[in-house]
């Protein structure tokens, strides 16, 4: 399962299966408790990291101890790969938001395939440019849109990754805290948790303790907008 999760990261595109199988060998197997912190912002690192089961958030404090998640991150999505492109502190903070099992690889051992592999290379900028294409958006959401239309636009991208098809609509277990799913969309919790309650009166969804169960999919997604 894990190699499976693995090969689905940008790490491995355009790899063949001998280069691929090299690059796994060269990563290093890591575990991590529910809240638990992988590393601080502000950190030294020179390693990235591959998520191949749970949940890790990606977070930045203000100075004065506001919290704000940047990414919530599972199985085959990668983060830690700009210290490859820019060395330089840690942008934010990684923290396990479930028990979370984590590859990672060190500088040494990618050099050599950004090297040998354009294509490499090219699917890590390729992942940096759509991180910042997500910054815009987010920046533009929080001018733009109001609080239950930023709620609605994470339920449904917290839908198409960690959702699940069933008879009664779309099971969302993406194992947040009421506190955390505000600070993904830079709220307060009591904001966020009326436009929760008010979607559920509607209809739209059903509240489950830290997961949400869409029912009315169409509804959600032009309130979105």
């Amino acid at each position: 399962m894990t190699h499976d999760v693995l090969r689905q990261a940008p790490l491995f595109s355009g790899l063949d299966d001998d280069s691929a199988g090299a690059l796994e060998d060269s990563m290093t197997a890591a575990t991590l408790g529910r809240g638990e912190v992988l590393f601080n912002e502000g950190d030294e690192g020179n390693q990235l990291y591959v998520v191949t089961d749970g949940k890790i958030k990606l977070g930045r404090t203000s100075a004065d101890g506001r919290e704000n998640l940047l990414a919530i991150l599972g199985p085959g999505q990668m983060f830690g790969e700009l210290s490859f492109f820019d060395p330089g502190p840690r942008s934010a903070t990684a923290t396990a938001v479930t028990d979370v099992e984590l590859m990672s690889l060190g500088h040494d051992a990618l050099s050599p395939v950004l090297a040998d592999h354009a294509d490499v290379a090219l699917a890590l900028l390729h992942q940096l440019a759509g991180r910042l294409r997500r910054t815009n958006e987010v920046v533009g959401d929080l001018v733009f849109s109001d609080v239950p239309g930023r709620v609605a636009k994470a339920l449904l991208d917290l839908a198409g990754r960690f959702g699940r098809q069933a008879d009664d609509g779309i099971h969302v277990n993406h194992d947040l805290t009421q506190e955390e799913l505000a600070q993904l969309v830079g709220a307060s919790r009591e904001t966020v948790n009326k436009a929760l309650a008010d979607f559920a009166s509607r209809g739209w969804m059903r509240l489950e303790p830290r997961s949400v169960v869409i029912l009315d999919f169409e509804r959600l997604q032009r309130r979105a907008r």
